[in-house]
């Protein structure tokens, strides 16, 4: 569908996805679809921003514009607006250029990666003092005295909501494409959200050096997808490179700046001071280190400052080469130390006045997260069956993970052969290995059940699914998998129980004791270890067993329960082939839903 026959809309910063299929008059189905087309998982009532929003309008036939900003800005702890519009107000007079934020997509294998380490390294080669000592996540090169800033976001498709994140954040996107291969599903994906930011693309028409590269081809393939090389009249710099060998750097550099001088690229240093969390990690050594952009007002040591769900006072800060700075203007990538938790990769972060109004905020945005999660709908097969019974589904859908392919595949034949009834069976996604935060993920998304055979779900999966009501079913016995479903087909289910972590333990040393066998000398990880709870021990990710406790010992004594950071011995019914480095999850069984 050509531009000129697109529909106008103006969108919100962040809108609902129930919300935006109003506003473009289709169904949420439709709009979760075209989603998950792009890599982004979201239920009927989560927040999207504008950005992908604008992408999955433009798929549906409509041209979509940000709403202007309402006079006051949000300073309670609702939904923070993107950095765009927070810097709407500032005074024309105190604006200065500032240096360009670059971001590079594209398709895997391309070669983004080796396309950053290429600009660092010429930036090194012309005399950057000191080099590069550390990855933050962000760095700034030099090129004929004016500095360029460069977002290092991933590119994988699993990441699709991280770059939409980062097309937000930069001032221009660099698509590097490969000119032996042409435009990829990705490449397009990245063209629609440096489309929907409203950002100005450079094209590095990458790996020149091959013997089957095909510029004018690849030209001609990104023209149809609207953007038209400028030595075709159009208004998009083409600039070829080999990142590999180092050839066309200058020129991109070059590229950047011209169209950085066309762009009203702008910030005030002495204004409020706001920007982008571009990571954040846990250091051993130095604790919460996480790395910001700012790109309003000057960030200076000692500032309060709030991001997502994390705050705190700036302990030492840090730029792109590991040396301590006391202050940072806009445009500048910065390490900090001191805040209080962990905030989310794309989080606005803003600077407060005190602490203790930075943790109120804090706390207001973690009730509501609670307040959500409680009235968030739980998806388990005893609902989607009523469901069923309302007329609201018409299928039941399914992720499957089995440790092997040898019990997968018989279980792909066995459900499908239950497709007898009114309710059928989706299989939206089956693969071997553990459950995931993706299949989560895409359990969510697509209102499924996630059932396992002989695996186990990470940390991670397990937290979301706990979040967004998802219904996580692991077995070790087929015909009690196939027995289950076939029983929810036909609204004869027992109750489910799902599991409720309590903590995990690391065998650190194994012991012979006479009349009694093998004890585990153990230290908890994490949480606690229950005498009377269910265990299940993991070897390589895998696990060996499922059962419970027959002793729990603290130095000498029989305990009850052992918490975080002590060690204790422990012992297995029935099980005794446990192993120095073996991990164990402690657990309980709750009904679900109950």
């Amino acid at each position: 569908m050509s531009d000129n026959k697109l529909k106008s809309i103006e969108l919100p910063s962040i809108i609902t996805v129930r919300d935006l299929a109003k506003e473009i008059e289709a169904s949420p189905i439709e709009i979760i679809k075209v989603l998950m087309a792009n890599g982004v998982m979201a239920n009927i009532n989560q927040q999207i921003d504008f950005d992908t929003a604008a992408v999955v309008a433009n798929e549906l036939g409509f041209e979509a514009t940000l709403e202007k900003l309402e006079a006051a800005e949000d300073q309670n702890a609702g939904e923070i607006p993107l950095w765009r519009q927070l810097i709407a107000d500032e005074d024309d007079d105190a604006l200065v250029d500032r240096a360009p934020v670059v971001t590079i997509l594209g398709h895997v294998d391309h070669g983004k990666t080796t396309l950053l380490d290429a600009v660092r390294h010429t930036d090194v080669a012309g005399g950057e003092a000191g080099g590069i000592t550390q990855h933050i996540g962000a760095y700034q090169v030099m090129h004929n005295n004016r500095k360029i800033t460069f977002l290092d976001t991933p590119g994988h498709a699993a990441f699709t909501a991280m770059r939409a994140r980062g097309a937000q954040g930069a001032d221009i996107v660099v698509l590097v494409v490969a000119v032996n291969d042409g435009v990829m599903p990705q490449t397009r994906e990245a063209i629609a959200h440096a489309k929907a930011a409203q950002v100005p693309v450079v094209v590095a028409l990458n790996k020149i050096d091959t013997a089957d590269a095909n510029i004018d081809l690849v030209k001609k393939q990104l023209a149809d997808n609207g953007l038209v090389p400028d030595d075709w009249d159009g208004d998009t710099i083409m600039v070829p490179v080999s990142a590999k060998k180092k050839i066309g750097i200058e020129d991109l550099l070059e590229a950047i700046l011209l169209v950085a001088e066309s762009t009203d690229i702008k910030a005030n240093p002495k204004g409020k001071v706001m920007g982008t969390v571009i990571e954040a990690k846990i250091d051993k050594a130095k604790g919460i280190m996480t790395t910001l952009l700012v790109q309003n007002g000057t960030l200076n040591m000692g500032d309060i400052v709030l991001a997502g769900l994390a705050s705190g006072r700036i302990r030492a800060m840090f730029d792109y080469r590991g040396k301590r700075i006391l202050k940072a203007g806009p445009s500048t990538p910065v390490q900090i130390m001191g805040l209080s938790d962990v905030p989310e990769a794309g989080d606005i972060f803003q600077t407060r006045k005190s602490e203790k109004e930075a943790r109120q905020i804090v706390a207001d945005r973690k009730g509501k997260l609670k307040q959500k999660a409680a009235v968030a709908p739980k998806v388990s097969l005893e609902e989607l069956f009523e469901r069923f019974q309302t007329g609201e589904v018409q299928e039941l859908r399914l992720i499957i993970k089995a440790d092997v392919q040898g019990s997968l595949q018989p279980i792909i034949d066995s459900l499908n052969d239950l497709n007898k009834g009114d309710i059928k069976v989706n299989i939206l996604h089956a693969e071997t290995g553990n459950i995931t935060e993706s299949d989560v993920m895409l359990a969510t998304a697509s209102k499924a059940i996630v059932v396992g055979f002989n695996v186990t779900s990470d940390s991670a999966a397990r937290r979301l699914a706990e979040k967004e009501g998802i219904s996580i079913r692991i077995y070790n016995i087929i015909y009690r998998l196939l027995e289950d479903i076939e029983k929810a087909l036909k609204g004869m289910l027992e109750p489910e129980y799902r599991e409720v972590q309590l903590g995990t333990a690391e065998i650190l040393a194994l012991f012979h004791i006479n009349k009694i066998g093998n004890v585990a000398g153990c230290r908890v990880l994490k949480g606690e270890i229950r005498r009377n709870a269910k265990v299940r021990l993991l070897r390589d990710g895998k696990a060996i067993f499922n059962g419970e406790l027959a002793s729990l010992k603290h130095e000498q004594d029989d305990v009850r329960e052992v918490r975080q950071g002590f060690e204790c011995g422990m012992s297995f019914k029935s099980f005794s082939d446990e192993q120095v480095g073996d991990i164990i999850e402690c657990y309980t069984l709750e009904r679900f839903g109950g």
